[in-house]
């Protein structure tokens, strides 16, 4: 329970600076934000210079998500796709809430500071296992299917956000919307590291029992090759595993537990070949 309260203010949080990112640095300066965000305000603009309707970002954030948070519910997951609505509702509430006021008139610094707080709204969200909604499910599909960095499919996407808001707006305002793309999928890319692969060596004397914890609590394989301390040359055995960077905690508050004695090497793994299970 303590744990979903948690996640919960995480997504609120995250919520909080996305809807920050657009009213105090985006829209004043007429940049665009990546995914469903920036579909919004894109359509947004439109309707207010093209058509008599008249309606905001955060509605159409709201509209906008309905078809993904169907589609996350059937291939992501219920508890998921649960964040998400909570997420698009709060950022929804504090769209309409904040009052857009423009910070800065430098429309550099607007869409620097934009791209980064939103990056790091979306970026802590997805880091506990949720979502803002909109694009980041889609992109989660791509990233657990291809075991890639998400924030390489935030950019691909957001290629026909930038080449709308250029034709419509002047390639000045592509220009910028592309720098704010980039702040922000660096941020991402930079709190979401679950493509982040590490190599665990476990020395220990108790490696029965300690294989049974994690196999109970992880689901990886472990390779146990014999090991023999060099100075009391007492026998041991290491075991070797490969995990991502979420899975780091729980091992190590399995070893813990489990051999609080055990000596424990953790190097970052480069690249692997052959069969390594990806969430589903």
């Amino acid at each position: 329970m303590w744990l979903e309260t948690q996640k919960i203010a995480v997504v609120i949080i995250g919520a909080i600076l996305n809807a920050v990112a657009l009213n105090l640095f985006l829209i004043p300066a007429n940049v665009f934000a990546s995914g469903f965000t920036g579909a919004a305000q894109l359509l947004s603009n439109i309707f207010y210079e093209f058509t008599p309707i008249n309606l905001s970002t955060g509605i159409l954030l709201l509209i906008l998500n309905i078809p993904a948070i169907i589609l996350g519910w059937l291939r992501v997951g219920k508890m998921f796709t649960i964040y998400s609505l909570v997420s698009v509702g709060f950022t929804t509430i504090a769209l309409e809430i904040i009052p857009i006021i423009e910070v800065s008139p430098d429309i550099l610094l607007n869409a620097v500071f934009g791209g980064v707080i939103a990056g790091v709204g979306v970026g802590m969200t997805l880091k506990w296992g949720a979502s803002t909604g909109g694009m980041d499910i889609i992109a989660m599909i791509l990233s657990r299917l291809n075991d890639k960095p998400v924030g390489i499919y935030f950019f691909v996407m957001n290629a026909g956000i930038i080449l709308l808001a250029s034709a419509l707006f002047g390639w000045e305002k592509g220009l910028y919307t592309l720098v704010t793309l980039y702040a922000s999928t660096r941020m991402i890319d930079a709190l979401h590291t679950r493509h982040e692969k590490l190599t665990a060596m476990i020395v220990t004397e108790k490696s029965s029992l300690l294989k049974k914890a994690i196999h109970d609590k992880m689901v990886r394989g472990i390779t146990i090759v014999p090991a023999r301390g060099a100075f009391a040359d007492d026998p041991k055995e290491m075991l070797i595993i490969v995990i991502t960077r979420y899975e780091l905690f729980e091992l190590e508050r399995i070893i813990h537990k489990t051999d609080p004695h055990a000596f424990t090497n953790i190097i970052q793994t480069t690249g692997i070949f052959g069969f390594f299970r990806k969430d589903d």
